[in-house]
């Protein structure tokens, strides 16, 4: 039997995380072996620390989106293939990035396509940002990072409305009629990660299926790459000590304090995730919008030690995010917690440059 490549695309703050560890856990407990492989700008992922919780095997690809780095992506596959014999790999790219068809499908179809099944590409929406923009809106983002969101949907196979137990049936059902409208070439479902409901579906859809990359979105690239740069990029993991701190309340603590410096600034948040390990127990916190969209998940409870690792993607000058990042840390630690930072990168992406970029939809033996 082949294995399966599933890449789940969409913008900062989607689910796409979320999405991979419940569906590891679930393909782990139906017998097969699961590859996970995550992306981003710079080391030290939250979403990397996350999934090392389940029983697939993770690897991380760096330093630039799959697109950029298709060689290191494929090394990646072929890897977890090989020496893992790992029958389904599920890989999510950078939350800016879009072009996947045409830059990384296209490619593996074309030079991989009788060595293993590649997936229709999965790309998923928040309600609140899907509401607004088919409203026309931009989601309080850049015009040029809605424009991403935008494009992303637009090269999508399958669009996944995430987060639907914060909606009403009612609410999920409109939203989809109206997604199926704007977009009538995807397959449009609807699924909540923490609930479960729509998950099976979807992993139906994924598991099936082989018509993956069917169309090319047309890229601007000026704009995509303006998108991009408008946001700060910070990844860090710091060592925490204390006495019987609340891990959890820390985690919480410091995820509105940097919500309200960001609201205050009028600086939207594409993305703000931490996650605090201490032995085998983890809190993880989301912020993907305004203080009301703050999440958290799991619990590490009291201890004296803890390693915590943050992610954070807002619209604002790198240099000014990571001295907000490191002063709502020291204020939150006080006196009762003492901070070591293990690793800091802060910056803003570059102009993306693929390594390919096909013009055509390339078709496969399985199609």
């Amino acid at each position: 039997m082949q294995a399966r490549i599933i890449l789940v695309g969409g913008f900062l703050g989607a689910g796409k995380t979320s999405l991979l560890f419940e569906a590891a856990n679930i393909l782990t407990k139906r017998g097969k072996r699961v590859g996970l492989i995550t992306n981003d700008q710079a080391p030290e992922l939250v979403d990397t620390t996350f999934l090392q919780h389940t029983k697939g095997t993770i690897l991380e690809v760096s330093g630039s989106c799959f697109c950029c780095n298709y060689e290191g992506f494929t090394e990646a596959i072929l890897h977890l293939i090989k020496d893992q014999q790992t029958d389904i790999i599920m890989a999510e790219p950078v939350g800016s990035c879009t072009d996947l068809s045409a830059t990384v499908l296209q490619p593996l179809k074309d030079h991989f396509g009788k060595d293993f099944v590649i997936a229709p590409l999965t790309v998923l929406i928040g309600p609140e940002r899907l509401s607004d923009l088919l409203d026309g809106g931009d989601s309080g983002l850049h015009p040029s990072a809605a424009y991403i969101i935008r494009k992303q949907l637009e090269e999508a196979d399958i669009i996944v409305i995430s987060k639907t137990d914060l909606l009403t049936p009612d609410t999920v059902k409109t939203l989809k009629i109206r997604t199926a409208k704007e977009w009538p070439n995807a397959t449009v479902l609807a699924m909540s990660s923490r609930s479960g409901e729509g998950l099976e579906m979807w992993l139906d859809e994924v598991i099936k299926r082989v018509d993956s990359g069917t169309r090319l979105a047309e890229i601007d690239y000026d704009i995509y790459a303006e998108g991009e740069a408008v946001l700060g990029w910070l990844n860090a993991t710091l060592k925490l000590k204390g006495e019987s701190v609340d891990w959890d309340r820390f985690a919480e603590n410091l995820l509105n304090a940097l919500s309200r410096q960001f609201d205050d600034l009028n600086s939207e948040v594409g993305h703000v995730k931490l996650i605090i390990e201490a032995g085998n127990n983890f809190v993880i916190g989301n912020l993907t919008g305004q203080n009301e969209s703050l999440e958290l998940r799991r619990s590490t409870g009291v201890g004296n030690e803890a390693k915590m690792t943050l992610n954070a993607r807002v619209q604002m000058e790198p240099e000014n995010l990571k001295n907000i990042v490191l002063k709502e840390i020291a204020d939150v630690c006080g006196t009762e917690v003492v901070s070591e930072i293990l690793a800091l990168k802060c910056l803003s992406p570059g102009r993306p440059n693929p390594t390919h970029r096909y013009k055509y939809v390339v078709t496969t033996p399985e199609n």
